[in-house]
């Protein structure tokens, strides 16, 4: 499924690292209000350059990163993957799928973090980090990993995978439902869950699977 297990494992652990470190940088007071500067920042850009055709785009996008659109996508997959018994990919994208549902919940409720105000849609919850941007990532480069074959033409989908996420986590911010930080941590670790677990899962088969020299 990876052709370099232990580069997907390397990048992964990049993407997840920048998740931790950016939690830390929103969490210690001593940092918190450089971040919370930058939030202020680009809150402020989005208010200047909002205009209606944008504001469509962006609720289009916020509304792709819904549990209304990710899990439809989701459940056909796994179910795919059954039917056609690929056992690691399913487990791999399942695993993706429930850690990242299983952290964002008590991550949201640890930090308690205040949305931005002026929201022009509806929100709920905590802001940090950003549940769509996290569930957004782990749909679109889940799907791909798992669905396409290996080579150039998943290379390109993956592309357009990440580039989707990132949109779609950019207009939450143009909406005013989350901070940047919210949406650039669950970007993070929404991707380096997807490409995480089946590299890693991939790295086990392979040790597993591999011969035993034999003894001198």
């Amino acid at each position: 499924m990876l052709v370099d297990s232990r580069r997907a494992l390397l990048v992964s652990g990049t993407l997840l690292a920048g998740a931790v470190v950016l939690g830390l940088l929103v969490a210690l007071p001593v940092t918190r209000p450089a971040v919370q500067a930058g939030d202020d920042a680009v809150w402020d850009v989005a208010g200047d350059v909002r205009n209606d055709p944008a504001t469509a785009v962006a609720v289009a996008l916020s509304w792709l990163g819904s549990g209304a659109v990710n899990w439809p996508l989701r459940v056909p997959a796994i179910a795919l993957l059954a039917w056609r018994r690929h056992w690691l990919r399913l487990a791999a994208f399942a695993l993706a799928v429930l850690s990242s549902e299983l952290l964002i919940g008590p991550v949201k409720a640890a930090y308690d973090r205040d949305r931005p105000p002026g929201s022009l849609i509806e929100t709920s919850a905590a802001a940090f980090p950003s549940g769509h941007a996290v569930a957004g990532a782990v749909t679109a480069v889940g799907l791909v990993l798992v669905l396409a074959r290996p080579g150039p033409s998943r290379w390109r989908w993956e592309v357009r995978a990440v580039v989707f996420a990132g949109l779609m986590a950019l207009s939450r911010v143009y909406l005013r439902a989350h901070w940047l930080s919210d949406t650039v941590t669950g970007a993070l670790l929404g991707a380096g869950l997807a490409l995480g677990w089946p590299a890693l899962l991939m790295a086990l088969r392979n040790r597993i699977g591999s011969p035993t020299p034999p003894a001198p």
